[in-house]
């Protein structure tokens, strides 16, 4: 499989991991028994920087902040299966770096969190990881048209 694919296919990954986090990480099942910490979440303020804020408030940002670099990450990775290969295996750098992000995420992930953010953040770091190896393997010549 050529690295163009395989950073596409994360692509599509990661747009589907922001939908399902941005339409999800607000939502409590009441049998988790949460109800009155996110009650006392949003009902709780205190004044941070001349700024009044609940911790609620902090969390829904943590989280729109999280849906946001999900969004960056599948753009990023659409305009990597974008270049040819000769200028993605000169961005090594960019490549295994975004691919150790998400290796880093995938631990948090297992860590922290429960399967679905571990199932997505696991495909994407494998399909980073393969995007990022292959990007620096020669690529056979080009064909170019007869004249």
């Amino acid at each position: 499989m050529k690295p163009a694919s395989l950073y596409r296919i994360a692509s599509v990954l990661l747009v589907l991991f922001a939908v399902g986090h941005t339409l999800a990480f607000r939502q409590a099942d009441p049998k988790w028994g949460v109800d009155a910490v996110i009650s006392s979440m949003r009902s709780v303020h205190f004044n941070v920087q001349g700024f009044e804020r609940t911790y609620w408030d902090f969390f829904l940002a943590f989280g729109f902040v999280e849906s946001v670099f999900l969004v960056f990450s599948a753009a990023l990775a659409w305009q990597l299966g974008g270049l040819p290969h000769a200028a993605l295996s000169s961005m090594r750098g960019t490549t295994w770096a975004f691919a150790a992000c998400f290796a880093a995420i995938t631990l948090l992930s297992w860590r922290y969190v429960f399967f679905i953010p571990l199932v997505f953040s696991a495909a994407i770091t494998v399909v980073l990881i393969l995007g990022a190896w292959l990007s620096g393997t020669p690529s056979a010549p080009e064909k170019r048209p007869s004249a």
